[in-house]
This record gives structure tokens, C-alpha cells and sequence, in this order.
């Protein structure tokens, strides 16, 4: 049980003014008209009103004191978390030679009079090579056949005897990890018939070192070899070598699959008459930020407990190189000044007086350096070595952004803000995701009695789900259950923090991205018993369609009622931030007829609910909805989804 805060002035402004006339007849007897028309009263109400707002910040001390708390015993807001996206970087030209598009590349959106431009920095290096194909055989049977020397020369039937796992091997000399490359196909055009062009039961993969990766279709005309054509591809991250027989090169196949629903599947296998390659560009990973170069962040004075604060914030997690150099001042025989490397770290516990240690909070940008403490024997520690007087401290560079307001739509990130060579353009297929803002007080006051209270250690189910919400900004919600067997791991259910409208949710925007698996992964790695294991997994979601007629009152447009009242059902029947607390649909939380009435009687302008239906929506659109019932149960592992609800308006 909390404590109850005081209020230290609880005056509001109708107190102050009532005493002020009373003190009228004190201090000014003559004055006798005390009615709101007079001059004089109305000064009193001016100032009343003003010593309102002084006694209103007043009483916000006790909040001020709470947070300077949270930060006595260690506690910070978290940082920014910058979005992340995928960028496609196309080629005016094929390559004749390697073209390198170096880590750090940096794209940024449009500008526009009402907003900023959002800028966004490659991960890593993209190697952009033109494709040479040096092997072409074929798996049928189960056996593998080389046509290379027969390639261009006579047909090869890509898909031998028509059954499962027949496939094309295409062999490169190069890797073509993350490259975009095109297919131009030759076929006859009697062969490769029955299928559905826009559906063809087949599936390009390369080989990553331990198993065969999807490659993404960007278009096919083709027509999946019905005809002559150029399929697009954009590969995956890796591709590796692998010995096919005597052939060992980077592989790149097309394998027969089972076929869809309709069960349209070749009459005849395709026969290739030529193959050629071509490399268009290629995709590479990106986050939302900006580089700071370096930067000169103060003159050390000597003493321990020194903080400076970098120019921008927030800053983002450091990388390698991104650290504080000391220069100390240049020595009377003309040498050059020696420079000496800080090492980051968490907090000083551990730190010894000879550790060049310090400290850097990325939601602030404040720099520390370790503090000296006077212990009962009087002695004093020192908890990391301190800069040398005059030194000079410089940051050697960091990134800085994120937020919410990275997660821009696709094809946004558009702007080439680095000089590469034969780039043509560049954009991002798919949104951005994954940016979050600054931690904020509020969210601070009530992590902070939780942080102290629960220890550190991963050891029950409200550990796991505790320590799993500290992981990483992106995650929105946690759940753990226990194993089902004696042996097995629990499963930890995950929903991410998207940053999506309740009406345009869908089931792929809640797909647990690997970068945030990992992340949650390592942190609880290090805080788990050895003999505690937790398997990290998505809830399984039940669509849910809410049919419902309503009336609506005489003095407002039947349109806008309809739209309050649907945008409120997919508002409160939501996994990110629905349910009643509006924190997101609770686990093992039914959902009945009478929450929908009651959440349709608070929107503005419903005279009253008349129906309601439930019906089970498939999210993934393959069989017609169900209705339900008056109530819908859920597993343990299940939440709920919004799905196309309906409001009909009469009046």
C-alpha cells in the first residue's frame, strides 16, 4: 500500500479569494462594495488565480523528490529505441566490378514544411557484385544431374518427374548475400502449363551455410516459366559455398513445392532453353539515427564525480569505437600529448581507483566519471581513476535519434544523404518498426518500486515477465507459462510495441521481430538459473468480429457515430492497448456481449446498444467467420484481434 502524498498548500482559488475579502475589512474598511463587478475584486481574482499555478508547482515537490529517489538508488530512464527497416539500393547500371555501399550509409526521408527530415544509417557493408554463373544442374529423384555444358545448347526440364523437391541449381563464383539479381529466363513456350501464374507452386531459395533461405520474389514475368521472362530476386543475409557432387559454388535453387489449395500443379515440367544473371542492387539493414562526430565535452578539473552532457540526445546504444578519449595537456619538451581510451560501463561498483571507467546515460547524454567515497575508518575509495587536471575529454563520436517517429511507412526512406557511386536510388519495401520513445516519469515512478522489490534474478514466471519488459523498449507485453512436461522449457509469449492504429492492426504487424527475440534472449541469459530454460514465443491471436446495432441521438450524424463506435471496438478489443485498463487485452480474459454494450453505451451520441453478435474471424481469411455466443473463452496462450467490426446506426 502506497503512501498518501500531501498536499503542501491544499488552497484552491475560491479559498484564496474568500480570504482575501476578509481581509478587506482589516486593512481597508472604506472599501464596501466586495461584488465581482468592482475594479478591486477583480484584481483579487487576478492574483488569486496566479497563486493557484504558484501553490499548483508547489505541489509538485513531492514528485520532484521521487524521481531525484529513483535516481539515488540507481535507477534511469531508459533511452530511445530507434526504428529499424530494411533499405534497397538499386544500380543505375549493372556492376562490371564489386560496388561497395559502406556501413553508415545514410537515407532520409522527404522534407516537408510541417516536418523534419528522418534520417536513417545503414548497419553494415553491402557488397553490391555482378552475378557469374558457373554450374547449372537439377535434382530429380532425389538425383542430381549437371547440365551445365547444356545449358543454351538444349532444354533441360527444370522439374524432372513433377514430384516434391525436384529442383533447378543455379551455381555462382560470388556471393550474392542481400544482393537484388535478375533471372532472365528462356522457355518453350509448350511446356510448364496448368499452374496458376500468379500462384506457381515452386520457391527460389540460396544456401546460408546450415540450411536453404527464401528468396523474395520482387515480380516474375515469367509467369512462373509458363514463358520467356525476368525473375527478380532479393536474397538472403547470408550465402555460403556448398559441394554439390564435384561442384562447389554459392547456390542458388528453384524447388517444385507441394501445391495450394486448388491443387494446380505442372501437367508438363518447364524446359529451359538459357538463363543469363544480371545484379540490380541490394537490400541491407538500417536504424533510425544520426552521427555526431567528435565531439570536445569539457576540460577535467581533477576531481572524482566529474559529469558532462554531449550535445545531442538521446543517445543510442554505443558501438565499437564509440567511446571517451582523455588528451592530456602537451608536455615542455614539444612531444605530442598522450591520449588515453575510457572504458564504458553499467555502474562503478566493481570499479577499482585505477579503472578508466565512466558512465553514459543515452536518455540524457550525461557523462560521469567514477565518484570517491569517505568510509567510517575515514579512509577514502576511489571508485574508478579519475581524468588527469587540464586534460582535455573528448567523445570520439556516437549516434543519436530514435523514437516513435522513426517508423515511417514504405517507400519513404527515399533521399540519398551519402555519395555512392552508380547508385540509382534507394527505398524500403516494408515500414519501419520498432522505434519507441524515451522513457517518461510517470512510466519511471512505477518501474522504479518494482525494479527494487523483484531483485534481479529470473527465477519465477512474474521474474520472466518482469525482466522481459526491462529487456528492450519494444516490448509491449509479456506472459510466461509453465511447462507443460516435466523437462520442457517454458514458453515465454511476447507481444511487441507497434506503433499501428487499432483499425489497420493486423496479425503480421504483431510478428515478433528476431532482433528483439535476441535481444530478450541475452538479457535473460544472464539472469536466469542454469537449470531454468524459457522458450521465446508469440500468443496465438483470435480474431474477433463484433456485429452490433445501435441508436443513435436525434441531434447527431448517424456517420460519425458509426465511426466513434467502431474505432472504440477495435480500441478496446486489442492486444497492444485494449481491454479494460486499456493496457491490452488481458490474458485468460473472456470477452462477452455485455463488455460490448457496455463499451458502445460510452461512445458520444449512442442513445442506446440494440444488438450485439460475436463472430470467430480466421485472420488469415480462409474460412468464413463463426458466431459465437454470448461469451468468448481463451487459452491460456491466446489474446484477442480485431477484425472488420461492423456498426449499424439507426435513429
Amino acid at each position: 500500500m502506497s503512501l498518501p502524498a500531501p498536499h503542501l498548500d491544499d488552497r484552491r482559488f475560491q479559498d484564496i479569494v474568500d480570504e482575501a475579502k476578509r481581509r478587506i475589512a482589516r486593512h481597508c474598511p472604506e472599501w464596501t462594495d466586495h461584488n465581482v463587478s468592482d475594479p478591486g475584486v477583480a484584481l483579487i481574482e487576478l492574483f488569486a488565480w496566479m497563486t493557484e499555478m504558484i501553490l499548483y508547482r508547489l505541489n509538485q515537490v513531492p514528485d520532484r523528490l521521487y524521481v531525484k529517489f529513483l535516481e539515488l538508488v540507481g535507477i534511469e530512464l531508459a533511452s530511445a529505441s530507434p526504428a529499424r527497416a530494411d533499405l534497397l539500393f538499386t544500380l543505375a547500371a549493372p556492376p562490371e566490378q564489386a560496388i561497395r555501399v559502406p556501413a553508415g550509409t545514410q537515407v532520409g526521408t522527404e522534407t516537408g514544411p510541417d516536418a523534419d527530415q528522418i534520417v536513417f544509417m545503414t548497419d553494415r557493408d553491402l557488397q553490391l557484385v555482378a552475378p557469374v554463373l558457373q554450374a547449372c544442374l537439377t535434382r530429380t529423384g532425389g538425383r542430381f544431374t549437371d547440365h551445365t555444358e547444356e545449358l543454351g545448347v538444349e532444354p533441360i526440364a527444370v522439374f524432372g518427374s513433377l514430384t516434391v523437391a525436384d529442383a533447378l541449381y543455379l551455381g555462382f563464383e560470388n556471393s550474392l548475400a542481400r544482393n537484388l539479381i535478375e533471372l532472365e529466363v528462356e522457355v518453350s513456350g509448350a511446356a510448364g502449363r496448368g499452374i496458376d501464374p500468379r500462384n506457381p507452386p515452386r520457391r527460389w531459395q540460396s544456401w546460408d551455410g546450415r540450411d536453404w533461405r527464401d528468396a523474395r520474389i520482387l515480380s516474375d514475368t515469367s509467369d512462373g516459366f509458363n514463358t520467356s521472362g525476368a525473375v527478380t530476386l532479393l536474397l538472403a543475409g547470408d550465402h555460403e559455398q556448398l559441394a554439390i557432387g564435384p561442384v562447389r559454388a554459392h547456390w542458388l535453387r528453384c524447388a517444385l513445392v507441394e501445391p495450394l489449395e486448388d491443387g494446380r500443379t505442372y501437367d508438363t515440367s518447364p524446359m529451359l532453353h538459357g538463363i543469363d544473371a544480371t545484379g540490380l542492387g541490394g537490400e541491407v539493414a538500417a536504424h533510425h539515427a544520426e552521427p555526431a562526430p567528435r565531439e570536445l565535452i569539457g576540460t577535467s578539473t581533477g576531481e572524482p564525480g566529474q559529469m558532462f552532457v554531449v550535445r545531442r540526445a538521446p543517445v543510442l546504444p554505443r558501438r565499437g569505437g564509440e567511446t571517451v578519449q582523455e588528451v592530456l595537456a602537451r608536455r615542455d619538451n614539444g612531444s605530442e600529448p598522450e591520449v588515453r581510451t575510457w572504458t564504458e560501463v553499467a555502474d562503478f561498483t566493481d570499479a577499482s581507483p585505477h579503472d578508466r571507467v565512466f558512465t553514459w546515460a543515452g536518455a540524457t547524454g550525461e557523462i560521469r566519471f567514477g565518484p570517491s567515497v569517505t568510509g567510517r575508518d575515514g579512509r577514502v575509495r576511489h571508485y574508478g581513476a579519475v581524468p588527469e587536471e587540464g586534460a582535455q575529454l573528448w567523445v570520439t563520436g556516437y549516434r543519436y535519434g530514435g523514437g516513435r517517429r522513426g517508423n515511417v511507412g514504405a517507400a519513404k526512406l527515399i533521399i540519398p544523404l551519402s555519395a555512392i557511386p552508380s547508385v540509382d536510388s534507394v527505398r524500403n519495401l516494408e515500414p519501419a518498426t520498432g522505434g519507441v520513445d524515451a522513457e517518461t516519469v510517470d512510466n519511471a515512478k512505477i518501474r522504479g518500486p518494482l525494479y527494487l522489490r523483484g531483485g534481479h534474478r529470473a527465477v519465477t514466471a512474474k521474474d520472466f515477465e518482469r525482466l522481459t519488459l526491462e529487456a528492450a523498449p519494444g516490448v509491449a507485453r509479456a506472459r510466461c507459462l509453465p511447462p507443460a512436461k516435466s523437462g520442457e522449457p517454458a514458453r515465454l509469449l511476447v507481444v511487441p510495441r507497434v506503433d499501428v492504429a487499432p483499425e489497420a492492426l493486423r496479425l503480421a504487424d504483431l510478428a515478433l521481430p528476431r532482433e528483439l527475440s535476441d535481444r530478450i534472449k541475452v538479457y535473460l541469459d544472464a539472469r536466469r538459473l542454469l537449470t531454468t530454460q524459457a522458450r521465446i514465443d508469440e500468443p496465438s491471436y483470435q480474431g474477433i468480429t463484433v456485429v452490433a446495432e445501435v441508436h443513435a441521438a436525434p441531434t447527431v450524424q448517424p456517420e460519425k457515430v458509426r465511426a466513434d463506435a467502431e474505432s472504440a471496438l477495435y480500441a478496446y478489443v486489442n492486444p497492444v492497448i485494449g481491454g479494460p485498463a486499456g493496457r491490452g487485452w488481458p490474458f485468460d480474459t473472456d470477452l462477452s456481449i455485455g463488455d460490448v454494450f457496455s463499451v458502445l453505451q460510452g461512445v458520444a451520441g449512442v442513445a442506446r446498444a440494440e444488438t450485439v453478435h460475436l463472430f470467430l474471424a480466421d485472420l488469415r481469411g480462409k474460412r468464413q467467420p463463426e458466431e459465437a455466443g454470448q461469451r468468448v473463452r481463451l487459452a491460456p496462450e491466446e489474446l484477442f484481434l480485431s477484425v472488420a467490426h461492423r456498426v449499424v446506426v439507426r435513429q
